[in-house]
């Protein structure tokens, strides 16, 4: 059995049937305005762990500067 459970002969079944279905000629993919800019972003990740390290380079750097002013 397969690491998903399925036998060889169930994933040779499936395989046929996805072949004969084609169900990527179906496919169009968005088609409002508003589909096609969320799937604008699918590749996104985020950026925001970047700009938290940035805050906190700069919160750091602050801290010090105020520790030396103390001084």
């Amino acid at each position: 059995m397969a690491a998903s459970g399925w036998s060889v002969e169930r994933r040779s079944q499936q395989s046929a049937a996805i072949r004969r279905w084609q169900p990527w000629t179906r496919s169009t993919g968005p088609t409002t305005d508003a589909g096609k800019e969320r799937s604008a972003l699918n590749a996104y990740r985020g950026g925001v762990r970047s700009m938290l390290r940035a805050l906190s380079k700069a919160l750091r750097e602050q801290e010090r500067e105020l520790r030396e002013l103390v001084r």
